[in-house]
């Protein structure tokens, strides 16, 4: 007895399309342009969620620097004094001190 396949080709289908939620034009509806649509945005994810943490960095020592020159003082050389006096907070945590609490960035600078 020879085995039909429609159920397994029909949950395929289901399972692509459902991927394909949001985009346009013949990508929502054809399987076959949908399943290229849905290979590509899978790419696309993987190498962001590694450009994510590059982006964010530049955005975080953006951040300081602007706080910092508000003071006088560069980024390269604050983050030099930082390091010259052991502290040890990550750019991050900087960033966000230079956005919610100046007063502290500011002490930082002073520590020279």
């Amino acid at each position: 007895m020879r085995v039909k396949r429609g159920v397994t080709s029909h949950q395929k289908h289901k399972k692509v399309m459902k991927q394909t939620k949001g985009m346009q034009h013949a990508r929502r509806s054809s399987i076959k342009l949908g399943r290229q649509g849905v290979i590509r945005a899978l790419q696309y994810a993987y190498r962001d969620r590694r450009n994510k943490k590059r982006d964010l960095r530049g955005l975080w020592i953006t951040r300081i620097n602007a706080a910092v020159r508000e003071h006088g003082v560069t980024y390269s050389a604050f983050t030099a004094s930082l390091k010259k006096n052991n502290v040890e907070l990550d750019r991050k945590i900087l960033s966000e001190l230079a956005v919610n609490h100046p007063a502290a960035i500011e002490a930082l600078v002073k520590l020279k």
